[in-house]
């Protein structure tokens, strides 16, 4: 191993141990060692051997980012083509007159549930390798796909109230985050045109709550491409839309494999459709185990419900991920 590799990967370890001491974080591929000796109950084996083959991890500066603000911007992720496709699946979904609910969902805005059930590019979305590595320093192995809705913010749309993701699960704060939250930037976010809004390090927060006008807001500006990514718990809102123009938006959210989803995965995309989707696509749905047995269907795996072959697969998969972590270790 060279120093300069030594150097990057002690340098992420700190980081990572920082992670866990800002905000509770307990599980990461490196510090996960009961897993890998298990790696018939790991949903995500394959996934993890290879990132530890690879000595892959998220950088020094995202995991310090995230344990002291709550956030970080990856900036320019997807390429123009990515945006168009994105852009042209939505579409037909954003033809029609029907607007938010209430002042939380937007009433000059549109929202797109579901995303899954209506065109795959999505799923590569929610699965993309950027944002899934730092998931894998966040959550516990086996986390879920809670949510993934588009946000089409219209014209003189007021600014949200202030609230954070993880205010479902009736957990007093502080305390680790049981989500993670990421919104992708489809136009450009400006602080005009209704940039979402957060307060750095309110992720550390007991009962305090931020007034409307709080100074501390920062303004998530970033060129179309990009996503940031913040921890539950951080206190953030749509901002106004003061532009003639709608900002498009898409946010997937993540939480812990023990929590329930916002959104019922499972039941909301249709098993003919969860079925021709990649196994970590269907993995983060919710057709997975939370080891031990946490989600099993009538004491079998789910993913049985749309793979008759996944037992003889499982098995032959447990044995390439198992080849591939002895490898990583004597490497």
């Amino acid at each position: 191993m060279s120093s300069s590799q030594s150097t990057s990967e002690s340098r992420m370890a700190n980081g990572a141990a920082m992670l866990r001491r800002e905000v509770g974080v307990v599980k990461t591929i490196h510090l996960a060692p009961r897993y890998r000796g298990r790696v018939e109950a790991s949903e995500c084996a394959m996934m993890w051997a290879a990132a530890a083959a690879a000595g892959g991890g998220p950088m020094e500066s995202e995991l310090d980012a995230l344990a002291t603000e709550g956030f970080v911007i990856l900036e320019r992720v997807l390429d123009r083509r990515e945006i168009h496709a994105l852009r042209t699946a939505l579409e037909p979904f954003l033809q029609g007159k029907h607007f938010g609910r209430n002042r939380f969902e937007g009433l000059r805005s549109q929202r797109v549930y579901t995303l899954l059930s209506k065109d795959p590019v999505f799923a590569d979305l929610v699965s993309h390798p950027r944002v899934l590595r730092l998931l894998d320093h966040l959550l516990e192995p086996s986390y879920l796909l809670s949510a993934a809705l588009a946000i089409h913010l219209g014209p003189g749309e007021d600014a949200q109230q202030f609230h954070y993701d993880d205010g479902s699960y009736h957990i007093a704060r502080p305390r680790p985050p049981v989500g993670v939250s990421t919104i992708w930037a489809i136009d450009d976010f400006t602080a005009d045109n209704g940039a979402t809004e957060l307060i750095p390090g309110s992720h550390r927060w007991g009962d305090e709550r931020p007034a409307s006008d709080d100074a501390r807001t920062r303004s998530m500006v970033m060129p179309a491409g990009s996503v940031v990514v913040f921890l539950g718990t951080v206190w953030h809102r749509g901002g106004a839309n003061r532009t003639d123009r709608p900002r498009l938006g898409i946010t997937p959210q993540y939480c812990q494999p023990w929590a329930r989803q916002l959104e019922n995965m499972t039941l909301a995309v249709p098993l003919e459709i969860a079925a021709r989707y990649p196994r970590r696509v269907q993995e983060l749905l919710g057709f997975s185990i939370h080891a031990p047995l946490m989600g099993y269907v009538d004491g079998m795996h789910p993913a049985r419900l749309i793979d008759p072959d996944y037992g003889k697969r499982e098995r032959t998969e447990a044995q390439r991920a198992t080849t591939m972590l002895e490898r990583g270790r004597s490497s």
